[in-house]
């Protein structure tokens, strides 16, 4: 797919730095938004795509959207999701607020956290807080797939 010019970059982290609270991309507002929700933040910021953020740009555009905004299961940033077990709070103090409001923005939440969603059962509470999100794929333990290595061409399907 011919690469997008992004019209809007921006991202709300925290002071300290340690939480990635929202990420944000549009390049057509004309057409709806898409929120998706992973595991946790990496190196993306209000700049600078990480390889997971273009993915889910690679997907957004192929579906029709004009704009995408990332949330996250927990906000604490970190290359290395075992990072989130030694982590004081790994969720965020303002996460939840936050995956609330960007869902408001957004026509469809896709779930993709991948297999480590589990912890503090937070698969469960976003589960309960959207229940009408959608996924790329499952996993064969019925987990989200995490975008990184999924076929291009696949299709939204119902979580």
């Amino acid at each position: 797919m011919a690469e997008v010019y992004i019209k809007e970059k921006g991202a709300f982290i925290s002071a300290d730095g340690l939480y990635r609270y929202s990420l944000w991309r549009l390049w057509d507002t004309s057409k709806p938004a898409v929120l998706f929700i992973g595991l946790n933040p990496s190196t993306a910021d209000a700049t600078d795509d990480d390889p997971t953020i273009r993915r889910c740009l690679g997907f957004a555009r192929s579906w029709g959207f004009g704009s995408l905004y990332m949330g996250n299961l927990f906000a604490f940033r970190a290359t290395d999701p075992m990072a989130l077990y030694e982590a004081a709070d790994p969720v965020g103090p303002d996460n939840d607020k936050w995956l609330l409001e960007l869902s408001a923005n957004c026509q469809k939440a896709v779930f993709a956290w991948g297999a480590k969603g589990q912890l503090m059962g937070r698969d469960k509470t976003l589960t309960s807080a959207f229940p009408e999100a959608y996924c790329i794929r499952r996993t064969k333990e019925g987990h989200p797939s995490h975008p990184l290595y999924l076929k291009a061409d696949l299709r939204l399907i119902r979580y």
